[in-house]
């Protein structure tokens, strides 16, 4: 069996995967406007430019008092209300079609994230694709967030995880695809006979050139399910999900 693995942010989807829902989150109670901003900015400036070993400590345990003690259930009907009307316009037109042309080859198709699973589960669910592999938060007995991560879907950890996917369900790597834009993915590209680069960094294009791997450019965000170009302005306010990925990242340096 031959798969197509794809990374979310940047290569399915035009931006952070975690779009607008801060708002909703202030506006259901769960964040103070304050915090929403502290937020937003942490992960500008983290994504863009790093962070110091004791800065990148300071916005993680920052980030683990707010989400300790959110209802679970709440979160994921949240990302579902979020999806079509905000996150959805967010799809490459050249994603989705690559990714129709596997569906039709008969390819297993797989979405690999850092992002929780309360975020790209339902990506996974709304493209019709095998399923997903995600970082995964902790969720204690009473359903609520405990402020920690179970697992991180990140660098190396991806490569474990695809090759845990491809044992289970009879997949030959050598003869499967992944697709990112991320130099932190390079193991996640390493793992199948056919890596692809889309709309890549600095050190994963570096990467490519010297390994020979095809670069793709995707540019064109539209919905899911319709060819048309999508009128939603880009919204990259917050994180609250994403900021547990962004804990990850602490976690992850940490250790």
């Amino acid at each position: 069996m031959r798969a197509a693995f794809f990374d979310l942010d940047k290569t399915v989807i035009a931006q952070s995967s975690v779009v607008a829902l801060g708002p909703e989150l202030h506006a259901r109670g769960l964040l103070r406007r304050s915090t929403l901003i502290y937020a937003a900015l942490a992960q500008v400036v983290f994504l863009r430019f790093g962070a110091s070993e004791d800065r990148l400590t300071q916005i993680t345990e920052r980030v683990l008092k707010i989400t300790r003690g959110w209802d679970h259930d709440e979160i994921r009907s949240l990302v579902h209300e979020a999806m079509n009307s905000v996150v959805e316009p967010l799809i490459y037109a050249e994603a989705r079609d690559l990714l129709a042309r596997h569906q039709a080859a008969g390819d297993q198709t797989w979405l690999v994230s850092m992002a929780p699973a309360e975020v790209v589960e339902p990506f996974a669910e709304l493209l019709k694709m095998t399923g997903a592999i995600s970082s995964r938060a902790k969720i204690d007995e009473n359903g609520k967030f405990t402020g920690e991560m179970e697992f991180i879907a990140q660098g190396s950890n991806k490569a474990v995880a695809m090759r845990e996917v491809a044992e289970q369900h009879d997949i030959d790597l050598d003869d499967s695809y992944a697709y990112s834009d991320s130099e932190t993915d390079i193991p996640m590209l390493e793992v199948v006979g056919h890596p692809y680069a889309v709309n890549p960094d600095r050190g994963l294009s570096r990467t490519a050139r010297e390994r020979g791997w095809p670069t793709l450019s995707f540019t064109h965000p539209v919905r899911a399910h319709d060819g048309n170009r999508s009128r939603t302005p880009f919204i990259i306010s917050a994180v609250v999900l994403g900021a547990l990925a962004l804990i990850g990242r602490g976690q992850t340096r940490r250790h």
